[in-house]
């Protein structure tokens, strides 16, 4: 994988799937607890839809945690120094880079699931002028009172079952996300402690232009927000920006991961006709 170091001397890996002639980039920004070889099926249906796509594993995260902590499986997920602002500004690089390889003419979306979704806010907000479109999955309004800060997995428990059975009404997906090394349950506060994890309460900047397109995806049985809180997300783009291009899409029954939901084909089919309706040329 290739890589490129941050401010703190941490090496970021990184993947790029890229497309001749693509119709736009998304830069792919994962959740916590987990890295991009996740994403398979996703970079490969948008791949086959025209899109290009980079992601990087964050700090502490999938290669780069590997060799960020020595090879030591039992640290995956913990930042290092710099800690949550530090995971921040790699994104932000991240897209720099982004931006330098595929040059200004074609259109960079980026998209943000859970925890890379709240990262992909901080980063918009800083370089509103950087991006095109802007997609954020298992998402919610980072207000208090807004997030699930309890046990996630309460709801979904089931006898024989795994700790991450929030993630998808599919077992294969629970059971994969245990069986994976690079992978750990631990908890946003868990990783970075309460006092970063508060640090990624935010609201969108009155910067943003408001002729960027938003799409917001989750689950209504999304136990990290849902429903109640995307829609004060969304709300708050278009009072705060005036956003006149913004959807959301709650899918009926669906837990975080829309991705690897039971209805995946269903959520990867609406992400690229979306897609296509701002960007794909007839």
């Amino acid at each position: 994988m290739p890589t490129f170091t941050d401010a703190h001397g941490v090496r970021i890996h990184y993947e790029a799937w890229r497309v001749p002639d693509a119709v736009a980039v998304v830069q792919l920004a994962h959740g916590v607890g987990e890295h991009i070889g996740r994403y398979g099926e996703l970079v490969e249906a948008l791949n086959t839809a025209g899109y290009s796509v980079w992601a990087d594993d964050h700090r502490g995260h999938g290669q780069t945690g590997f060799e960020q902590h020595g090879g030591d499986l039992t640290r995956m997920g913990r930042p290092g120094p710099g800690g949550m602002r530090a995971a921040i500004a790699g994104v932000e690089r991240f897209g720099e880079i982004i931006r330098e390889a595929e040059g200004d003419d074609v259109p960079l979306v980026i998209l943000g699931h859970s925890w890379g979704s709240f990262v992909a806010q901080h980063v918009v907000n800083r370089h509103p002028d950087r991006y095109d479109a802007v997609v954020l999955t298992g998402t919610a309004w980072l207000q208090l009172g807004y997030t699930n800060l309890g046990d996630l997995n309460k709801r979904f428990a089931r006898p024989g079952g795994t700790e991450v059975e929030w993630l998808s009404r599919d077992p294969a997906v629970a059971e994969a996300f245990e069986a994976d090394p690079y992978t750990t349950s631990r908890t946003l506060q868990q990783l970075f402690g309460w006092p970063q994890s508060f640090t990624l309460m935010t609201r969108p900047s009155k910067r943003i232009p408001s002729e960027l397109p938003l799409l917001i995806l989750v689950g209504s049985d999304d136990p990290v927000a849902g429903e109640r809180s995307s829609i004060a997300l969304l709300r708050d783009y278009v009072h705060r920006c005036g956003l006149v291009d913004s959807q959301l899409i709650v899918y009926e029954g669906a837990r975080h991961e829309v991705f690897n939901e039971t209805n995946r084909a269903e959520v990867r089919a609406d992400l690229i006709r979306w897609l296509d309706e701002r960007f794909a040329v007839d």
